[in-house]
């Protein structure tokens, strides 16, 4: 992996996004390469036309509603570029990813974290200096 590096979301990246209250046991899908699971209280976003969950605790600490369905990630994100291919274990289950992608972290300590495509990590956020 490449130096890990601090980056924040482009600020015009907003998502649109609902939350899954509903009385339900969750939902599983197939993504990434593998099975996610989305529970009770987590997110359902869709981010220029990629659909998928986000956990509650992670939504909470780190996007702020705009407006109406509408949310914004706020906090900086640490980040490095993958110099091999292979799977990531994130909080909605494993996902896949190949050489030059990114794997993106919600904390500096490397955890809470999730595999981004290069093209997609280069449109969505910039070095926080």
């Amino acid at each position: 992996m490449s130096k890990l590096q601090r980056y924040r979301k482009r600020p015009n990246q907003a998502i649109t996004a609902i939350r899954l209250t509903l009385d339900t046991a969750g939902l599983r899908y197939t993504k990434w390469g593998a099975e996610q699971h989305c529970k009770p209280g987590d997110w359902l976003v869709d981010n220029n036309g990629d659909v998928y969950s986000i956990d509650a605790d992670s939504f909470k600490k780190t996007y702020r509603q705009v407006e109406p369905g509408r949310y914004i990630k706020i906090a900086p994100v640490w980040a490095e570029q993958a110099d091999s291919s292979g799977f990531f274990n994130t909080r909605e289950g494993l996902s896949e990813y190949q050489i030059g992608d990114y794997i993106v972290f919600n904390s500096a300590d490397r955890t809470d974290g999730y595999p981004v495509t290069e093209t997609d990590f280069l449109a969505m956020y910039e070095l926080d200096e």
